[in-house]
């Protein structure tokens, strides 16, 4: 995230003035939860595909638009929105750390001489920073999946979460604190494929893009290489996903779980729905990551510009 400065405003070193950290890694939490008012609705179709024809089950949803279509049609316009509070927490922990996280390792291991580190050493400081960040928001992730889960079970199935607040504490009443970190291998793993495919399709893709000679260095290939960048991401990562977002949701059955490990998931979805289900929900997560990463940005400039012209001019 670019730091918060006002070239006209400088401190007595002569350096500019620029906010706090503390400050920074608000406004990078905030930027994400602002952004997710937005793409709400397209996490909850994903999670729904993904847990759609479980156990052999008859699929519920065809496609992601009649997922939609039938999301709104048995739940109204509300029921789109549910599970806000979770993904508003899961930004808030998530993304928040993350970016302390990246941000404190990022000058620790930049040179003295101000040189920053090499490709390689920012993909292994960004995957640890997802990593972490993943851990920390577990428990508001594993919320979240259960409250967009609950709409497609029968009335009597529901677990019938108020908010994520009450998700939590019931969760580490009725199954134990433990149960909040279920599934926080997977949500790492996804966090460090995420970071890594990121990194890499987005390199590859620009500079595929500029030695096609139809682009030059500005905003349009930024975009294009985006897009590409988040179909190798998306492809890359929906495997671990849906491990995640079956773990998370899972019921004990007779006083055991219905999946072991991660592997178990992969092997049954396989089984039972197909290879290909392991990238359902394809379309709704990859229609999420290019406007919630858009609409991030666009908040975190507006908050910038803010702080500069209320605490930083003059």
């Amino acid at each position: 995230m670019a730091a918060i400065a006002s070239p006209g405003a400088g401190g007595m070193d002569g350096k500019p003035r620029t906010s706090p950290k503390s400050v920074k890694f608000l406004f990078g939490g905030l930027a994400g939860m602002g952004a997710t008012v937005f793409v709400q609705p397209l996490d909850l179709v994903k999670n729904r595909m993904q847990l759609s024809g479980e156990g052999a089950k008859t699929r519920e949803y065809k496609t992601s638009f009649h997922a939609l279509t039938s999301i709104l049609k048995a739940e109204g316009m509300k029921g789109i929105y549910t599970g806000l509070s979770a993904g508003l927490l899961r930004q808030a922990t998530y993304t928040t750390t993350r970016l302390g996280i990246y941000t404190v390792l990022f000058e620790r291991l930049t040179g003295a001489d101000g040189t920053p580190p090499g490709f390689l050493l920012k993909a292994l400081i960004g995957m640890t920073a997802g990593a972490t960040g993943a851990f920390v928001g577990t428990p508001a992730e594993v919320a979240l999946i259960r409250m967009t889960a609950d709409g497609r079970l029968p009335a009597d199935q529901r677990r019938g979460y108020k908010n994520v607040f009450n998700a939590l504490i019931r969760i580490a009443r009725e199954e134990g604190v433990p149960t909040l970190w279920r599934g926080c291998i997977p949500t790492m793993a996804r966090a460090v494929v995420v970071n890594a495919a990121q990194l890499a399709s987005y390199s590859q893709s620009k500079q595929f893009l500029l030695d096609s000679g139809y682009f030059s260095d500005n905003i349009l290939c930024h975009f294009c290489a985006s897009m590409i960048s988040g179909l190798v991401t998306t492809a890359a990562s929906m495997p671990v996903d849906i491990v995640k977002t079956r773990i998370q949701n899972m019921r004990m059955i007779d006083g055991k779980p219905e999946y072991k490990n991660g592997l178990d998931v992969l092997v049954k979805v396989i089984r039972y729905e197909g290879f290909f289900s392991l990238w359902k929900g394809f379309t709704p997560y990859y229609a999420r990551l290019g406007p919630h990463t858009v609409l991030t940005f666009i908040f975190l400039e507006q908050m910038n510009k803010a702080y500069k012209r209320l605490f930083l001019s003059g």
